[in-house]
């Protein structure tokens, strides 16, 4: 079966051109127009991946997006811009989007960036396919479910935080800059910078550390980048 990416985008002619195209690629496309029906689609039909488009009426892609994330923290989200400030694309990116796309845009780059998102989703479903657990200190790491839990209480997390936590946790001991980092868990395409990371272990610091300003496990190498110690 096709996997379907839901367009969320109030423009008439860019959301026929990304459907016309997306459809040619082999993808089933779902149509939303403004953020209240984005979501009332995500519910209903469980898209593979998100489309989202910032400016939209009745509710903005930033709160589209703070929603999504607490219904599902999984599917994952292309944003679609005409904001090309730094403060915008970190913003979008620390609430839990996974990549981010300018406009202008070419089709073939976000087409390129859905293929990426897909990957990237069934590499982590295929790694976490054996369930099971992981712990370290007073966390767990629920594989299969992708949850993170403090002394047996879940708490929230973004799909990219746990994608994260789960990586740095397979690698004990391993040094990682900053870009590594961004290449393995955020993948290739993805538009982002340095801060991203700093700001995403910030969060996961604070979830999961006794102490977030001296941190136990998600150590900073001053200089390098940052380790795990279980």
């Amino acid at each position: 079966m096709a996997e379907t990416v839901l367009i969320v985008e109030d423009d008439p002619s860019i959301l026929r051109g990304l459907q016309m195209n997306i459809g040619l690629e082999g993808f089933r496309t779902i149509c939303a127009h403004d953020g209240e029906e984005a979501l009332a689609l995500v519910r209903s039909h469980n898209p593979d991946v998100i489309l989202l488009d910032m400016m939209l009426p009745k509710m903005g892609g930033i709160d589209v997006i703070k929603q999504l994330r607490v219904d599902d923290q999984d599917t994952p989200i292309i944003v679609l811009s005409a904001k090309d400030q730094e403060g915008d694309k970190v913003l979008a990116l620390s609430l839990g989007a996974d990549d981010y796309v300018t406009k202008p845009f070419s089709v073939a780059e976000v087409v390129a960036r859905i293929r990426a998102a897909l990957r990237r989703r069934r590499r982590a479903k295929t790694s976490n396919g054996d369930g099971g657990a992981a712990r370290f200190g007073s966390v767990e790491l629920d594989l299969s479910g992708r949850r993170i839990l403090v002394e047996g209480v879940e708490v929230d997390s973004t799909a990219r935080e746990f994608d994260l936590i789960r990586f740095l946790h397979s690698h004990p001991g391993t040094v990682f800059s900053r870009e590594q980092l961004m290449q393995q868990v955020w993948g290739p395409n993805h538009f982002g910078t340095v801060r991203t990371v700093d700001n995403f272990i910030a969060r996961l610091r604070a979830k999961i550390e006794e102490d977030p300003d001296d941190p136990k496990h998600i150590e900073t190498v001053r200089g390098v980048g940052y380790r795990f110690n279980p």
